[in-house]
Parts: structure tokens; C-alpha cells; sequence
């Protein structure tokens, strides 16, 4: 599951990931409370609604899934976590709940009903990777380990502190850990990640749409990327895919 917050103009980020990403956008905002589910070929992608708090930073929030939030909640206070929205329904769809880890970095748990979450991954116009981001990465670590129960694995080519995190039984990641990057005195955050065909054309199209590029298009081990943030400052990266290598958790 993956959500967006972020100011009124969001109809301005809706416009730039239909034309970025090519989601398009089905239901009734105003049932949703405002909140829009963004689809690739039909599948859910994430979503964009209003700030829950005035003044709050635009920002993607990644969400971990859990069979039950009100017990999940209990585990993060517990490893010393904290709860910035508690656990509540959503109509039928699910139960959900905000949350940070000991080191700040703010994540979201959903607990499914009739909406899973995230149809669309590891595919171009999907979520393909999710990065934290954290200025004390071995804390986090352990916090993410006792309430997820994620197994971490060192990547050297990544840097002394970044691991890869996976679910217990399987063995390809689902994103990595690791210490800050970028401007000094930024909170500890969790980044997000989309597949794109072409990050060349992507970064135009942004460009075009009202975004900005943070980090210019480069070549890495693991494909080509870039970072770019929509119209309201919240920011994303992308990578170039062919949509393999990881398996399709949607269902």
C-alpha cells in the first residue's frame, strides 16, 4: 500500500503521475474523503489525498501490511515506536494506522478488507523499491526486525550502514535501510521508488508537468534512475525496469 498527502492543489499531483507514471484515477473522491486511488491497467498504484495536518510537508507514506493493526500499534509503542494517527477502519476497505519508528521516519500499517493495497508493483508505473533513510540506521533496524519481522542482509555496494529487507520466507528484498542522504539536518524518511520505461523521458515529462528534478538522471548497478518531486514538493525517484525480478504480491 502506498498513500500521498498532500496540499489542496492535488489535483496538481494527479495531473504530473498521469503523466509521469500513466496512472489514471477511478471512484468517488468525495466518498473517499477526498482521497484518489491512482491504477496502472487497472490495478491499484496508491493513492493521493488531503494533509491530515495543516502545514504538514507534501509526502509519500509507505505502508506495511499487517492481519491485525490494533496489535501491530501495540508492537510499535512497545519497540519504542510512536503513533501519530491510532488504528481506525476505513469503511469496509481496511483498518489503518500511522506511525514512526525510534528514529522519526513516519510509515503507515494497513490491515486489508475488501481493498488489499498495491495491485501495481515491480512494473512500470508502479511502486518498485522503498528506501529509509534514517540517522540511526542499526535502531531502526532492529525496530523494523521485532514488529515486521523482516530478515536485513548487508549490501556493500550500497555502503557501510545500508541493508536490504525482505520478508522472513522470501528471498528477493523489498527495499532497503540505510543512513542519511542529502541536505544535513533532514528527519529521518522513507523514500519511494517507481518503475518507468525511460527515465530520459520521464524526467522531461515531469519537468513539463510542474516538477522539479532533485537528482539528476545516473547510472547504477541496479538501472538507471533519477530523483524528481511533483508540483507540491514531495518527493519520489524513479528507475528504469522491465518489470522482473521480484514477485507479484498483489493478491
Amino acid at each position: 500500500m502506498l498513500g500521498r498527502r498532500q496540499r489542496d492543489r492535488r489535483r496538481c499531483g494527479q495531473g504530473l503521475l498521469r503523466r509521469v507514471l500513466g496512472w489514471t484515477y477511478q471512484g468517488d473522491e468525495a466518498g473517499r474523503g477526498g482521497y484518489a486511488i491512482g491504477e496502472v491497467d487497472g490495478a491499484a498504484a496508491g493513492g493521493i489525498g488531503p494533509q491530515q495536518e495543516e502545514g504538514a510537508p507534501s509526502a509519500w507514506t509507505v505502508y506495511f501490511a499487517s492481519d491485525d493493526a490494533d496489535a501491530t500499534a501495540a508492537a510499535v509503542t512497545g519497540h519504542g515506536g510512536a503513533i501519530h494517527l491510532p488504528p481506525g477502519d476505513v469503511g469496509p476497505r481496511g483498518r489503518m494506522f500511522i506511525g514512526a519508528d525510534p528514529t522519526g521516519a513516519a510509515f503507515g500499517v494497513w490491515q486489508a478488507g475488501t481493498m488489499i493495497g498495491a495491485g501495481a508493483v515491480n512494473r512500470p508505473g508502479g511502486l518498485t523499491w522503498e528506501d529509509l533513510r534514517s540517522p540511526d540506521p542499526d535502531t531502526a533496524r532492529a525496530f523494523y526486525t521485532a514488529v515486521f519481522g523482516f530478515r536485513t542482509e548487508a549490501l556493500a555496494d550500497a555502503g557501510p550502514d545500508y541493508t536490504t529487507y525482505a520478508l522472513a520466507n522470501e528471498e528477493l528484498p523489498l527495499g532497503g535501510m540505510g543512513g542519511m542522504m542529502g541536505a544535513e539536518g533532514q528527519p529521518a524518511h522513507w523514500l519511494v521508488y517507481f518503475g518507468v520505461v525511460d527515465v530520459t523521458a520521464t524526467i522531461a515529462a515531469a519537468e513539463a508537468g510542474g516538477g522539479s528534478v532533485l537528482v539528476k538522471e545516473v547510472e547504477t548497478p541496479y538501472g538507471r534512475m533519477a530523483g524528481l518531486a511533483d508540483p507540491d514538493g514531495a518527493p519520489f525517484w524513479v528507475i528504469q525496469t522491465d518489470g522482473h525480478g521480484q514477485p507479484d504480491r498483489s493478491g
